[in-house]
């Protein structure tokens, strides 16, 4: 699954990892060719928020999927 997200600043990218963190399957972020691993804050901040972001999941979490709709700019892709 991917969703488009922004995220404006250190505080809502510390309560996506925090979400993402507790998922138990592989979560990657990215724009272009970058490809971060959304459970790293240090990566995701060194990434430019002033783009839209594509989270991509390799599984499903109901409470990781609330963090997705409240940043999403648009509807999942399955």
């Amino acid at each position: 699954m991917e969703m488009k997200i922004k995220l404006n600043g250190i505080q809502e990218v510390k309560e996506f990892v925090t979400a993402a963190g507790k998922c138990d399957f592989d979560i990657d972020i990215f724009y272009n060719r970058v490809v971060i691993d959304a459970k790293s804050i240090l990566g995701i901040l060194s990434m430019d928020l002033n783009r839209v972001l594509t989270v991509r999941c390799y599984g499903t979490d109901q409470e990781f999927w609330k963090i997705l709709e409240k940043y999403s700019v648009q509807k999942a892709v399955a």
